[in-house]
């Protein structure tokens, strides 16, 4: 997989784009994904219900910010790639999170001139269980417990600093998320719509979908 490149030409004027906010948390049990679900261009909103959480291999996926073409794009290459790879493992094995995570950083990086992408890829697998790897505009990379991003991150990045706790049960995490992300829309204007949640487990892949909660009031 060395060597990837992508030649993306789109127009900066006018683009779609993903303001936004997305983020990823592990869990006792494995990765749980959020996102909203307004797409913007410019002042106009492009789309209320954009699905954000975009399905890389069986049980990794990836919270997609900055331009949608752009990220819509690298995605497809990364999920393209990780099929040629996992058809190359012995006895059925799949891809970990890692190398998907490494694939996303080494198109981000080596593009970084013509990408405005910025990635959060997350999935379970048995070797590593729940893992997260946020990839910022750029192309770093970097693992952590759960990351935040898109223009909606910079309201909540306090409040998840002092809420997040490790190990977290399934239905705690997802208050959590739907916390921080209900407040990210509140006071983001880039950033609306519904909140999607991806759970993956062992189990398999479980969806959910909420209205952030200032709106049930």
């Amino acid at each position: 997989m060395n060597g990837i490149s992508v030649d993306i030409n789109h127009l900066k004027k006018g683009e779609v784009n993903l303001g936004t906010s997305i983020m990823a948390v592990t869990f006792k049990d494995g990765v749980i994904l959020g996102a909203d679900s307004r797409t913007t261009t410019g002042a106009y909103i492009a789309n209320r219900v954009t699905d954000k959480l975009t399905q890389i291999h069986d049980t990794i996926y990836c919270c997609r910010s900055g331009s949608a073409a752009d990220t819509q794009a690298v995605a497809d290459i990364v999920k393209y790639h990780l099929q040629v790879y996992s058809s190359q493992l012995p006895n059925n094995e799949k891809p970990t999170t890692k190398v998907a995570a490494n694939v996303f950083q080494e198109l981000c990086y080596n593009n970084k001139d013509g990408l405005t992408a910025g990635i959060i890829c997350a999935g379970y697998d048995k070797q590593n269980k729940g893992s997260v790897y946020s990839i910022p505009i750029g192309g770093s990379i970097h693992q952590q417990d759960y990351a935040i991003a898109g223009s909606g991150s910079t309201f909540i990045y306090g409040w998840c600093n002092e809420n997040y706790k490790p190990e977290m049960e399934k239905d705690d995490c997802v208050q959590f998320i739907k916390t921080a992300l209900s407040e990210a829309i509140k006071w983001d204007g880039s950033s609306g719509g519904v909140i999607r949640m991806v759970i993956l487990t062992e189990k398999g892949v479980e969806r959910l979908i909420f209205y952030p909660e200032d709106y049930q009031k």
